[in-house]
């Protein structure tokens, strides 16, 4: 039967508590993802810190863990059938874990957040990550304008899709779930940290700035997004 140590990962980032959730992540919009969610089930969990800047996602011990090397990744010691399970994507990491502790996944919501975990997947991820680039690091140095344009026009679209859907409640899909930690910390990213607010128009949407505000204020959502604590 696999134990915990036959991961190659645990001899780089050792656990400090053996039968806890191993998580191997960074404080990104993505990793904080499941760092909050751990913190609002109160599944016990070790963080690790992957820091990009020493290329620790590129490392052999947690390339045997995410051979795409990305983060955020996971170890449960006590898997499904009792023994270790090893993860990585985020949101099937959120899954998992709802399915874990049997929280923020009800069953008579299940198919409308998990449309709404795609939504963030397959949209909110990606566009907002690519303006970022555009706007905020390298690619605002590339002169054609088109780049920039297209992912910006994409992300005030998703933006005023997602202001729509939050009208009259509180929670994209009703009650507080794994879509909502999926998706605010995205717009998190982009207000703060890309500061493309006022180039998507942040200034126009009526629910979503009070949506991101409620989020943040969860004090489970303030422990997890310094979590793994940086140096």
């Amino acid at each position: 039967m696999q134990q915990l140590a036959d991961f190659a990962i645990t001899r780089r980032w050792p656990p400090r508590h053996a039968d806890a959730i191993q998580l191997y992540s960074l404080p990104t919009p993505n990793g904080v993802k499941v760092s909050i969610m751990l913190e609002e089930t109160g599944l016990p969990y070790d963080a690790h810190l992957i820091d990009f800047a020493t290329n620790d996602q590129l490392s052999p011990e947690f390339l045997s863990l995410n051979p795409n090397n990305k983060i955020p990744a996971i170890i449960d010691p006590q898997g499904p059938d009792g023994t270790p399970l090893a993860l990585f994507e985020s949101g099937a990491i959120l899954i998992y874990l709802a399915e874990k502790s049997g929280k923020l996944l009800p069953a008579a919501k299940r198919c409308e957040i998990l449309q709404w975990l795609m939504f963030q997947i397959g949209g909110i991820g990606p566009m907002f990550g690519q303006l970022g680039y555009f706007h905020t690091f390298a690619g605002k140095e590339i002169e054609d304008p088109r780049p920039k344009e297209r992912y910006r026009a994409e992300v005030a679209r998703l933006l005023r899709v997602l202001d729509a859907a939050l009208a009259g409640q509180d929670w994209i899909a009703g009650d507080y779930s794994i879509a909502d930690i999926a998706i605010a910390p995205w717009l998190r990213t982009l207000r703060d940290f890309y500061q493309a607010g006022d180039i998507t128009g942040w200034a126009d949407l009526k629910h979503v700035p009070t949506y991101l505000d409620r989020f943040l204020a969860r004090p489970a959502v303030q422990r997890g997004l310094v979590q793994p604590p940086r140096p």
